[in-house]
């Protein structure tokens, strides 16, 4: 890969016709960082002539280009460093991108799937456990991977970017990194390789198929409906119940009347059902009648004990 030309102070012969600012909102919780280090954010920028600023009432850094702006492309590279600044990658790391063979690529993943849950679980696979996964994405594709809410940071050359770019969307479609990790390690064996070099490698390449495992349902009974020759009766109305009983033709104050009627033989019904059961409590329950032994059968059982008495002591 061919190295960018330099540009030199002495090539820019005259300042700039127009003023070009670029600004970026950060949250809440990168305000003391950004406190901290934007001395050093404004030190490296004013050597092209590229001024900050940080507003910490509206949350927003600001880099625009001056009359000592040597470089007219560093206003973007300065432009995608307060953009990592923002989505927490830190400085020393952000600073990199201003270099000529680096670039950045700030991926959004949060519309990307509607399901909260199912959202954080296929972020969680791009970390990976103990971050193993992304420590393998960052060496196979040679770049800086930052996870940070709903944003994906990217930082490394151009055509790694867009495998990143690759590898991250795939998981959001429940496309496992794991199979685009298999795939780079095959394609960084196979560029060893001199004689590979002008030929195709889709046959060395693995195929993942799809595969939707779909459960079985339970078969529902099917009932065997019965097949009539002429529909139901539709349920009749309230106008229709009134027709019937005749109390559609009754004036006003009649149906009031005879409402009211109702109601009374109505109260009248309830308060005769609850002395029932307030009486009932003060019922007597009903013994058991026990059976009466018959008077000849005692006498007789007497006298025949008596006998058998005499007789024992005459003996």
């Amino acid at each position: 890969m061919k190295k960018a030309l330099a540009f030199a102070p002495e090539d820019m012969p005259g300042p700039l016709l127009e003023e070009s600012s670029f600004a970026t909102l950060f949250p809440k919780y990168r305000e003391n960082y950004l406190r901290e280090v934007w001395p050093l954010v404004t030190k490296t920028l004013e050597k092209n002539g590229v001024s900050c600023k940080l507003d910490l009432v509206e949350g927003s850094m600001t880099v625009n280009t001056t009359r000592k702006t040597w470089d007219p492309y560093f206003i973007l590279k300065a432009r995608d460093m307060i953009k990592l600044l923002a989505r927490s990658v830190p400085f020393p790391q952000a600073i990199k991108v201003l270099d000529d063979d680096m670039t950045c690529d700030i991926i959004k993943v949060g519309n990307l799937v509607q399901n909260k849950e199912r959202f954080v679980k296929r972020r969680q696979r791009l970390l990976g456990p103990n971050g193993n996964t992304l420590k393998a994405i960052e060496l196979l594709t040679e770049c800086y991977v930052m996870i940070q809410g709903s944003t994906v940071s990217a930082m490394g050359r151009h055509k790694n970017l867009a495998s990143v770019r690759r590898i991250v969307e795939d998981c959001m479609k429940n496309i496992h990194p794991i199979y685009h990790i298999k795939e780079l390690m095959i394609r960084k064996e196979l560029a060893k390789d001199p004689k590979l070099a002008n030929e195709s490698w889709d046959r060395f390449l693995p195929r993942f198929k799809k595969r939707n495992v779909k459960q079985k349902k339970p078969k529902a009974s099917k009932r065997e409906k019965k097949h009539e020759v002429f529909p139901p009766a539709p349920t009749p109305s309230k106008i229709d119940l009134q027709l019937a009983s005749g109390e559609y033709f009754l004036k006003p104050d009649e149906k009031k009347a005879r409402d009211v009627e109702r109601k009374k033989q109505l109260a009248v019904e309830n308060g005769a059902k609850k002395d029932k059961e307030r009486a009932s409590a003060f019922v007597a329950p009903v013994e058991a009648a026990k059976p009466k032994a018959k008077q000849g059968e005692d006498e007789s059982d007497k006298i025949e004990a008596l006998k058998q008495k005499f007789k024992a002591q005459a003996q």
